[in-house]
């Protein structure tokens, strides 16, 4: 069996940063060398592999282990292989007091070490599925678009589950939230800074639309309540407008992270914002500046496959997240999706990550038993 925890040294010391990050000539870029990296490892371990080019020079991994009979079902195990960046520490893998460190230790390849190791053990153990086929699907993207997992789904790859690595505590997760970049604009009139009453100031204007979403707005969202995810939000993240001290600035941009709950679409987040910005007298134009729509995911946890892997992780209840993740991307699609991984997401995205190495461990043996279980 692979030791999922010097996989995962491995895996970190392999820079995969999303080329949204960083320059597409940087060393770092890109998650060419963890794909290949995985690929080896998977084929050694006599699974049959593929590498699907999403992008010029970026893929998606495929690794399928072929039950013993004619298939009858597909469970898809998807973690994704980019990282955010980081200072060249973290690409050193270091391990202390129990904890590993290193830039990906738990978003996501602490998931992508458990979920290969799991895999390669059934694959391994003279013991397959009998009816089911597996498929480790290691995905580019997730940290910017999803271009990985909105490709999988275009493929019309069709799986009975989908396990989405992320770091969630080792809890069985059926429901997280959508992700809106609310890109709000102002105008105003430009006039010299001497006679400013000669204009109309656009980021005073936009102030008032400011505290407006952080008060009332928050309020309000703060009664919108889902059982797992607790309610939506609103966060704004940058606000820049006018050139220079003495011209009375004509226009003001601000972005807006807003975290939808199921039920709520871009299309009615907007028209929500743009009615109580009029009947606040407040006036700014309102768009979602998202790539692709980051929609939220809620599955039914009743359904016999989430059961089983919930009995697996020694679950009763279901869990929710407040992170976006390729889930929500590959439930559209039609495919039953959950997200199950070592990791805390407080860790995720830090200068100091790290993931509890027992952690690792118990998710490759949560997930090897779920797939030992399988028919």
């Amino acid at each position: 069996m692979i030791d999922p925890v010097r996989l995962l040294r491995d895996l970190i010391a392999l820079r995969s940063v999303n080329p949204a990050f960083t320059s597409a000539t940087d060393g770092r870029s890109g998650e060419r060398r963890v794909a290949e990296y995985v690929l080896a490892v998977a084929a050694k371990a006599g699974l049959d592999v593929e590498l699907r080019e999403v992008m010029p020079g970026r893929c998606n991994l495929l690794a399928r282990l072929s039950p013993e009979h004619r298939s009858q079902r597909r469970i898809l195990l998807a973690p994704h292989l980019d990282t955010v960046d980081a200072n060249e520490e973290q690409f050193h893998p270091r391990e202390q007091a129990g904890r590993l460190y290193g830039r990906g230790a738990c978003d996501t390849k602490g998931s992508v070490a458990a979920m290969l190791a799991a895999l390669t053990a059934v694959a391994q153990g003279g013991r397959r599925p009998a009816r089911t086929e597996i498929v480790f699907a290691g995905l580019m993207d997730e940290e910017h678009a999803q271009r990985g997992s909105r490709a999988l789904a275009a493929s019309g790859l069709k799986a009975d589950l989908a396990i989405v690595g992320e770091p969630t505590r080792l809890r069985v997760v059926t429901a997280h939230k959508g992700d809106l970049w609310l890109r709000l604009q102002t105008s105003g009139k430009a006039a010299h800074g001497a006679e400013p009453d000669r204009g109309r100031n656009a980021v005073y204007a936009m102030a008032r639309v400011v505290r407006w979403l952080e008060t009332d707005y928050a309020r309000r969202l703060r009664r919108r309540r889902h059982p797992l995810l607790g309610h939506a939000t609103i966060s704004v993240g940058s606000v820049s407008g006018g050139t220079q001290p003495n011209i009375v600035p004509d226009r003001c941009i601000c972005h807006a992270d807003r975290r939808t709950l199921p039920g709520e679409s871009v299309a009615g987040v907007e028209r929500e914002l743009r009615a109580l910005l009029r009947r606040r007298g407040l006036t700014a134009t309102v768009a979602d500046s998202r790539v692709a729509p980051c929609e939220p995911l809620e599955t039914d946890a009743r359904l016999p496959l989430v059961r089983q892997l919930m009995a697996c992780a020694r679950q009763v209840e279901p869990a929710g997240a407040s992170f976006f993740c390729d889930a929500s991307v590959l439930s559209r699609a039609g495919i039953p999706s959950v997200v199950f991984g070592p990791g805390d997401i407080a860790q995720a995205h830090t200068a100091n990550e790290w993931v509890w190495l027992r952690a690792v461990e118990r998710a490759t043996a949560m997930l090897s038993n779920f797939l030992r279980s399988l028919a």
